[in-house]
């Protein structure tokens, strides 16, 4: 294992890694639309889907980009095709006058609270608000100046890989760990939006947990519900998704966000596949018990008289399971009765004189 790799994390006493529930983050970002009391609706569907924590973007359109009209500064394709940076960011940043009021909210709900900060200003600013942990965006993976300033914190941090290589992984983790952020997990992420399932690579969630020996996630931008399903089974700890209150009303994120059911629906599907994943085990569970004496097993199925030889017409595997194991058939036949026997009696040692 890797120096200060840990296998889990905890935020707020919370455990989060391999053999834990899985971690389910409700991402705001700009689904508030600059509307405080929808950020608090949507920290509400939040709560009621079933999530763990919410999380913001906390930035201002200037540390962001500058506000020039040059053409590298415009969006080229996507949801924001056509926009420039600054004007997104604008339109899209959270104002920070809120995020002491919506932390209070958020953990009067029993939700973490925490945010993705984009510049050292930020870093100091959740600092000040005692935030649990933080969060690395996939664009600000390759900052290290950035990840050097959270790492001092020595809080939990969680980073989105998308569009990382492996040697840029490598390097943020590393910058990580010697910057001192002893637990660290890591989110598989596709940065396209809306993802499509072709493009999410899931596989890939096993090799980053073996790679790097910490707790490994998935951001998903996708709308299928079958992807953080697979994720999950594939070993991912960590689920965070996009939660708008609806797809109908026009927000930077909504195409690629749930909605308050959807992201209900989600939940639940993540907590069975949870139940389901289990431990390696080859027992019978307690419910497995009462069928277990269902299942075949060899029975006198034709009334015989003693000295009768025991031939496949007269003895067979048939349901249920109290007469001898299947596996003795070949030594139960040419044998002789002992008594008379009844049809329907369990085949048993005493009636063939012992084991063969």
């Amino acid at each position: 294992m890797a120096p200060n790799a840990a296998a889990e994390i905890v935020i707020n006493g919370r455990k989060i890694g391999p053999g834990q529930p899985v971690y389910v983050i409700a991402e705001m970002s700009a689904n508030h639309k600059q509307q405080f009391e929808r950020a608090v609706k949507i920290i509400e569907a939040a709560k009621h889907a079933g999530a763990d924590a919410v999380k913001l973007q906390t930035y201002k359109p200037e540390t962001m980009t500058v506000n020039v009209r040059r053409d590298h500064f415009r969006i080229k394709g996507g949801p924001w095709d056509g926009k420039y940076l600054y004007d997104l960011y604008d339109a899209a940043f959270t104002p920070w006058e809120w995020h002491a009021d919506l932390k209070k909210i958020a953990n009067s709900m029993g939700l973490d609270w925490f945010s993705t900060p984009f510049d050292q200003t930020a870093v100091d600013f959740l600092e000040t608000l005692d935030v649990p942990a933080y969060k690395v965006a996939s664009f600000e993976n390759v900052d290290l100046a950035l990840l050097q300033k959270i790492a001092r914190t020595g809080k939990p941090v969680i980073v989105s890989t998308g569009m990382a290589t492996l040697a840029e992984m490598d390097e943020a983790v590393a910058t990580l760990r010697c910057g001192g952020a002893n637990e660290l997990a890591l989110l598989k992420c596709c940065s396209a939006y809306p993802s499509t399932p072709e493009e999410m690579n899931l596989r890939t969630i096993r090799h980053m947990s073996d790679a790097f020996h910490v707790p490994v996630g998935l951001s998903d931008h996708s709308l299928e519900d079958a992807v953080p399903v697979a994720a999950v089974s594939l070993g991912a700890c960590i689920v965070e998704k996009h939660l708008t209150l609806s797809r109908t009303e026009s927000s930077a994120d909504k195409d690629f966000s749930l909605e308050p059911e959807e992201f209900k629906r989600m939940v639940r599907s993540l907590r069975t596949v949870e139940k389901a994943l289990g431990n390696i085990s080859y027992a019978l569970s307690s419910r497995e018990k009462n069928s277990h004496r269902l299942r075949r097993s060899l029975f006198v199925v034709e009334d015989m008289h003693a000295g009768a030889l025991f031939t496949p017409q007269n003895v067979r595997s048939i349901r249920p399971g109290c007469g001898l194991h299947p596996r003795y058939l070949s030594a139960v036949l040419g044998k002789a009765a002992p008594k008379k026997i009844e049809r329907g009696t369990p085949m048993a040692w005493d009636l063939i004189g012992g084991p063969a």
